[in-house]
């Protein structure tokens, strides 16, 4: 999936654990590791937007969209 998700990366530098930040969003902490990994297949605006308020950061510190050399950077909704 070419977009990564650098949830962990800003958990760091804000110095806050993983239950912390679940307890403050209102995430379980099971949903918040499937976030963090990178395996979940969408995030609801209101989850992002929480966690955003939390970190004290933009959706772009968490979310990066990287190019896939398999599809030469072309999107296919199908894929």
């Amino acid at each position: 999936m070419p977009i990564n998700v650098n949830l962990d990366v800003m958990m760091v530098k804000r110095k806050i654990s993983s239950g912390e930040l679940a307890s403050m969003i209102g995430l379980s902490q099971a949903n918040l590791s499937i976030l963090k990994t990178g395996k979940a297949r969408a995030i609801r605006f209101s989850t992002l937007e929480a966690v955003c308020n939390a970190l004290d950061c933009q959706p772009g510190d968490i979310l990066e969209y990287a190019i896939s050399e398999t599809n030469g950077g072309n999107y296919d909704a199908e894929q």
